[in-house]
């Protein structure tokens, strides 16, 4: 391994920080570094919805904090595998608890594990995301 796949690999694995951070934090501008303008983002396994990014990050400023007021990711494995020097497919194992409003003024605790598969790309502003996918592997409270 060089420098640079070193270096390449870094900064891929911060885009899915990023993510998860943007995610928990509520934060919704700074998914702008994570995903291209083009973006496709599947959420359709958690019941969510595919869309363009443009799309889904509007939906998800509204969706999720309704329902779930906070928000803290696990990020566990993490495989980058390289299709030429600016593309990579990402596999992170993922374990994410929420308190869910019940309607009645309390939460309960639901939990879903399982992969984000991320196709980024390098671009101008550093490695992008182009595809995300997040695949369910299991729920807990739901």
């Amino acid at each position: 391994m060089d420098l640079q796949e070193i270096s390449d690999r870094m900064e891929i694995a911060d885009v899915v920080t990023r993510y998860t951070r943007a995610i928990d934090s509520g934060e919704w501008d700074r998914l702008d570094t994570v995903f291209t303008d083009d973006a496709q983002i599947d959420y359709t396994e958690s019941g969510g919805i595919h869309a363009s990014y443009a799309e889904v990050k509007p939906w998800l400023a509204e969706m999720l904090p309704a329902f779930f007021p906070q928000r803290m990711h696990t990020i566990g494995q993490v495989e980058i595998v390289f299709d030429g020097p600016d593309e990579a497919a990402v596999c992170a194992y993922f374990d994410n608890p929420m308190p869910l409003r019940d309607g009645q003024g309390g939460t309960t605790i639901v939990e879903i594990g399982g992969m984000y598969h991320h196709d980024v790309v390098r671009t101008p502003a550093g490695w992008r995301s182009r595809r995300l996918h997040e695949q369910v592997v299991w729920k807990r409270g739901i």
